[in-house]
């Protein structure tokens, strides 16, 4: 077994429009970068190589509370030494925190001989994902694990999530420089849900998944429509609203927030489409004077994996 492993771990979308808690899809780029290294000495000891000031204390990072869910599973008395290189911004909303866990504890897995399945890393990386928002929930962590399109059909009694094979689409990701706290976001939805809207948000559920497992692009652009969620943290993200006009104008599929924002995502068939899309998107919050990054790239087959080891 290696004593050394490095590992890209890459930004997820979760939500996707309709599948709120439940959907989730794996991008190609950004991504986080991981190495952890065996220690004879017990314990967890992290290092960020990166700009964002993040906790090192295992007990307040996301990679370090996961890892410490892992050990408690592992009866030898070993330790890890953590790099971690956020190529993801922290509160961008396209799966930050997920990719630093799921990338931390598919590096110790590496380095353990590969004696967990990916359901039991879901399990230890949701515990990272309970630091960063309070709450355990899969829906970044599942596609960082398993890639491609993934679906969380329950977490009690036990985890159970649908890996579905990655639709060969193209991903424009425009994020905004602006604040939105996950806590907030999920403060504005709404108790109750009329039942003809819930109606329609199960129907919308079917046809995504429906659209990506035949490739039809137009029923998944039918599909995408959030009518819970989205309309609720409309207000949350200035531009929004204009950015999916101007996207849909020069071609895009469909798309919507990721997961609780800022940052929207739209789909689109080719990669010019997508450019495209990436600057037109980019072009509501030029005028607005809000600062911005644009991502574009394929959907991504594969989670977390070893790049290298030593």
């Amino acid at each position: 077994m290696p004593n050394s492993v490095l590992v890209h771990s890459p930004a997820t979308l979760s939500n996707l429009g309709c599948g709120f808690d439940v959907f989730g899809l794996a991008l190609t780029a950004p991504y986080d970068t991981v190495r952890l290294t065996r220690s004879s000495t017990p314990g967890i000891r992290i290092q960020h190589l990166d700009p964002y000031n993040l906790p090192t204390d295992p007990q307040q990072n996301v990679a370090g509370v996961a890892l410490l869910a892992l050990l408690k599973e592992v009866p030898e008395a070993i330790g890890f030494d953590v790099e971690i290189t956020k190529g993801i911004m922290p509160g961008s909303g396209v799966g930050s925190s997920a990719a630093s866990a799921a990338g931390a504890v598919v590096a110790a897995n590496a380095l353990l001989g590969s004696r967990f399945n990916k359901m039991q890393l879901v399990d230890f990386a949701m515990e990272g994902e309970a630091v960063a928002s309070g709450a355990r929930h899969a829906d970044n962590i599942a596609p960082a694990i398993f890639g491609g399109f993934t679906v969380v059909r329950a977490l009690q009694p036990t985890i159970d999530i649908i890996a579905l094979p990655a639709p060969e689409l193209w991903v424009a990701v425009v994020h905004p420089q602006i604040e939105v706290k996950t806590s907030d976001s999920r403060k504005v939805l709404p108790a109750t849900v009329p039942l003809g809207l819930a109606v329609r948000q199960w129907a919308n559920v079917a046809g995504l998944v429906s659209g990506f497992l035949t490739a039809d692009y137009e029923l998944i652009g039918r599909s995408l429509d959030d009518y819970i969620v989205e309309p609720a943290r409309l207000p949350l993200i200035p531009g929004l609203a204009e950015a999916r006009v101007r996207a849909l104008a020069v071609g895009a599929i469909g798309g919507g927030i990721s997961g609780s924002g800022p940052s929207i995502f739209m789909l689109n068939n080719t990669e010019e489409t997508a450019q495209a899309v990436g600057a037109a998107m980019g072009s509501v919050f030029s005028e607005l004077g809000i600062e911005f990054n644009v991502y574009v790239g394929p959907v991504g087959t594969q989670g977390a994996y070893v790049v290298s080891e030593e």
